[in-house]
C-alpha cells in the first residue's frame, strides 16, 4: 500500500501526496472543480489551452520547452476531466524525480514554481490574455468539438447520455458547445480565469520520492498568490435514481456499415461508499465489464450478435451503459440478449467461476494501479470529488468480501432508462 498524506493549504484548497520511489519521474497535478453548466462548459475547456502557451517569464511555447528541459525532459499538460457533474480543469506536470536526478541536484521545487507560473502568471499584461493565443485556442476547441462525431463509438456513447440525461448537467460535453466556444472572448475568458481562482476547490497532488513536508512547502510557495477567499463546497453530482417512465428511445442515421447500439441504465443511486463501489465493480465485470462478462462470452462470443458488447458503470452518477457494435439487422436480439444477461444476473445465474473471474479481474486493475502514475493520480481526483480518501488497497479488499448476495441486490436494483442507435442511411 503506497502511503499518501494530506494537507488543507487553505480553505477549499487540498494536497495529497503519495510518497513511492517506485517511478522515475515525479508527477505533481492541479485540478479545480467547476460544476458542469452550460455557461461555462466551453469556457473552462478553453482556459487550460490558452495557459499552456506561455507564462509572463516563459511567454511562448519555445520559451515553455526550455524551461520544462531543465527539468529534464519535463512536460506540462492541460486536462480537463468530467467526474460525474464535476468539470475539473488543471494541469499534469512530469518532472524527472530527485532520486534519479544527477549529483542529486533537487528539482521537485522548480517543477512546482513552474507550474504555478502556469496556473496564476500567463503570458500577456496584467488583467488579460494575449488575444493571438485566446483566437488560435479558440479554433482549435471549435475543431474538437467538430471532431468527435468521427469516433462513432464515443460519438455514440455522448449522445446516449445528451438525451438520456437532458434536462441534467451529466448530459452535457465537457468540452461544451460549439456555439458557445464560437462567442467567446478574450473578455469572457478572463472573467473567468478570475472567477476559478477565486472560488473553486483545488485539489493539489504529488507522487514521487520527496518527503511530505518539503511537498508541502514548496506547493504553498509556488501558489502563494492563489486567492485566500471563502470558496464554494465540492459539486455535488445529481443522482436520479429510477426511470421517470416507459423506456426512451433515440436514434441517428449516418453513413456507417456497423451499428452501434447503446443502452442506459440507472441503478437506483450513486455509489459513494467503499462498499457501494465494490459491489457495483464486481456486478459490472460479471455483466460485461470483462472479456469473461456475460455479454462478452454470451451476446458476442456465442451468438455472435455483436462486434463487441461491453458495459461500463458511471459511479458518482449512479448510470450503467452497456456499448455494442452491431449489423443493422441484429438491433433487436441484440437487445434482448443484452437484457436477458441482465435478468440472468438479477435472478441470482452467477456461476461460482463467473464471480470469481470477475473478482479476479476488479482487485488485478485495482492493484495494477498502484504502478501506473497516470492512473494512480486519477484515481485520488475521483477520491476529491466523492469526498473520501480510502485506498486502492482498502477497495480491492473489500472487493473480496462481496458475496453473491450483494452483486444479485446491486443488479436488481438496475433500470433500463433510454436506448440510443446509430443506424446507416437508407438508399
Amino acid at each position: 500500500m503506497l502511503p499518501m498524506k494530506e494537507a488543507v493549504l487553505a480553505p477549499g484548497v487540498l494536497l495529497r501526496a503519495v510518497q513511492t520511489k517506485k517511478f522515475k519521474n515525479s508527477l505533481l497535478s492541479v485540478s479545480f472543480l467547476e460544476p458542469l453548466t452550460q455557461e461555462h462548459g466551453a469556457l473552462n475547456a478553453l482556459l487550460p489551452k490558452v495557459l499552456r502557451r506561455g507564462t509572463r517569464r516563459c511567454p511562448d511555447l519555445t520559451a515553455l520547452s526550455a524551461a520544462l528541459d531543465d527539468l529534464y525532459g519535463g512536460g506540462m499538460e492541460p486536462v480537463l476531466r468530467k467526474k460525474g457533474e464535476v468539470q475539473c480543469v488543471g494541469f499534469w506536470a512530469t518532472a524527472l524525480d530527485d532520486a534519479f536526478v544527477p549529483g542529486g541536484t533537487p528539482i521537485l521545487e522548480e517543477a512546482a514554481a513552474l507550474l504555478g507560473q502556469l496556473v496564476l502568471e500567463p503570458a500577456g499584461e496584467a488583467g488579460a490574455f494575449l488575444p493571438a493565443y485566446v483566437d488560435s485556442e479558440r479554433e482549435n476547441l471549435i475543431r474538437k468539438i467538430r471532431s468527435q462525431v468521427n469516433d462513432k463509438l464515443q460519438y455514440s456513447l455522448s449522445r446516449l447520455r445528451t438525451e438520456m440525461c437532458r434536462g441534467e448537467a451529466y448530459g452535457l460535453d465537457k468540452l461544451g458547445r460549439e456555439e458557445e466556444a464560437a462567442a467567446i472572448t478574450g473578455e469572457a475568458l478572463y472573467a473567468r480565469y478570475q472567477a476559478l481562482l477565486e472560488t473553486d476547490p483545488v485539489c493539489f497532488y504529488y507522487c514521487g520520492s520527496a518527503d511530505f513536508d518539503r511537498v508541502e512547502a514548496a506547493f504553498r510557495k509556488a501558489f502563494a498568490s492563489l486567492p485566500q477567499k471563502a470558496r464554494r463546497p465540492i459539486p455535488q453530482t445529481q443522482v436520479v435514481e429510477e426511470p421517470a417512465g416507459p423506456v426512451r428511445r433515440f436514434q441517428d442515421a449516418m453513413d456507417v456499415t456497423q451499428g452501434k447500439l447503446i443502452l442506459g441504465f440507472r441503478t437506483g443511486g450513486g455509489f459513494r461508499s467503499k462498499e457501494e463501489i465494490a459491489r457495483g465493480l464486481l456486478f459490472n465485470a460479471v455483466y460485461g465489464g470483462t472479456t469473461n462478462s456475460k455479454l462478452f462470452l454470451h451476446v458476442r462470443e456465442k451468438l455472435s450478435l455483436c462486434y463487441f458488447a461491453s458495459s461500463s458503470l458511471a459511479q458518482n452518477k449512479g448510470l450503467l451503459q452497456v456499448y455494442s457494435g452491431v449489423e443493422f439487422a441484429n438491433f433487436h436480439r441484440a437487445e434482448e440478449e443484452i437484457l436477458a444477461q441482465l435478468t440472468a444476473c438479477q435472478q441470482g445465474q452467477i456461476t461460482a467461476d463467473e464471480l470469481e473471474s470477475a473478482r479476479r479481474s476488479v482487485i488485478s486493475s485495482l492493484r495494477t494501479t498502484l504502478d501506473a502514475q497516470g492512473r494512480l493520480e486519477e484515481y485520488w481526483l475521483n477520491r476529491f470529488v466523492s469526498g473520501t480518501r480510502f485506498q486502492p488497497e482498502e477497495l480491492a479488499q473489500t472487493v473480496e468480501k462481496v458475496t453473491l448476495d450483494q452483486v444479485v441486490q446491486t443488479a436488481c436494483r438496475v433500470r433500463l432508462d433510454s436506448v440510443y442507435t446509430l443506424r446507416g442511411k437508407e438508399g
